[in-house]
């Protein structure tokens, strides 16, 4: 009687270790695991230059003109694209797709002091670029006494 070993190959453990962990990881619903397996499909970078508050979300393939919704309200930023998906004609002889479709939105919270009137958003290759003015940087931290009775 022989014992049959199993075999692992290195990109087995490969399959198992991105594809298997993210799909479990992706049920258990929580923000920062899913920033991780970017399940919105939109990635996003924010940064402050010039007294402006910079938000650039990742978003090839889309018409800026009807993909694109940009929404300001209760200090939240508010970015829904729409990707769609080719027509079959077009896909004629395609066996493989890693793009995602449909509707993507992220929420982005806002520094108090912003202009509303001022916000800009630009698009060019493939990044939409949002601008909002927000004035004085926050003042620094100070310490409060404490006084006793």
């Amino acid at each position: 009687m022989s014992t049959l070993t199993r075999y692992t190959t290195p990109s087995s453990l490969a399959d198992w270790a991105f594809r298997d962990i993210p799909q479990f990881v992706r049920g258990l619903e929580w923000p920062e695991i899913d920033a991780w397996t970017d399940r919105d499909g939109m990635r996003v970078e924010e940064f402050r230059e010039n007294g402006d508050l910079i938000v650039r979300a990742e978003v090839p393939g889309i018409d800026p003109d009807k993909d694109v919704e940009i929404t300001v309200a209760d200090h939240s930023l508010c970015i829904r694209v729409e990707r769609k998906e080719r027509d079959e004609q077009e896909r004629k002889g395609f066996y493989r797709s890693e793009f995602r479709y449909g509707q993507f939105t992220r929420q982005i919270a806002l520094p108090a002091g912003f202009d509303e009137k001022d916000i800009k958003a630009h698009y060019k290759d493939g990044i939409l670029e949002v601008k909002l003015p927000i004035g004085a940087t926050e003042s620094p931290a100070h310490r409060i006494q404490v006084e006793r009775d």
